[in-house]
């Protein structure tokens, strides 16, 4: 097994927050650790592996995830709610919202002012973004619910412009992923 040692602890460190390591993030030091586990994949999954966490691959991106089930059944629905709230908003903002996209929350604001559906799905998001002036709501909704988790990244702190990352994949896949199956009206039972 050839680990590299000397950004193994560095890998561990961001991956063990729930965060994301992705081909394009604005920071030179997460692009160089996508390296590293691009080229050593296979050492790196069966050394977290040893310790309880598994190293997974998504397009562009890496994360950990754990053999043992430690969210309860309606903590991971309520979460895949949220998930499908903050996708829905962004993707409604502007339907080009994906990995490489750039913008400020001055932008959603503005979008924000001339579009009622936008502005009732922000209302609707009360619950993650809590009270105050729709510009605070739309930062706050920026912050925990992009930045924090890893799915975007502030590129410019002048114009406060955001990049948003490779890991947001992650969650459309996740949204995608999900069957509803709908109800079959006038089925014959065998």
């Amino acid at each position: 097994m050839n680990i590299p040692n000397r950004h193994t602890a560095d890998i561990f460190e961001w991956l063990s927050k729930g965060k994301f390591i992705c081909s394009n993030s604005v920071e030179d030091s997460s692009r160089k650790l996508y390296t590293v586990i691009e080229e050593n994949f296979d050492d790196l999954y069966h050394y977290f592996m040893a310790i309880g966490f598994v190293l997974e691959k998504g397009d562009e991106y890496f994360y950990f995830s754990r053999t043992e089930a430690r969210a309860t059944l309606e903590n991971k629905i309520e979460q895949a709610y949220r998930w499908i709230d903050v996708v829905d908003f962004f993707t409604a903002f502007n339907n080009g919202f994906a990995p490489g996209f750039r913008f400020t929350p001055s932008d959603i604001m503005v979008q924000v002012k001339i579009d009622a559906s936008l502005k009732d799905k922000l209302e609707i998001m009360k619950r993650l973004t809590g009270d105050g002036s729709y510009s605070d709501r739309i930062s706050t909704l920026v912050e925990k619910q992009l930045v924090a988790p890893g799915y975007a990244e502030l590129e410019n702190e002048i114009t406060m412009q955001y990049k948003v990352l490779t890991s947001f994949n992650y969650i459309k896949q996740l949204i995608v992923s999900i069957q509803i199956q709908e109800e079959i009206v006038h089925e014959i039972p065998e």
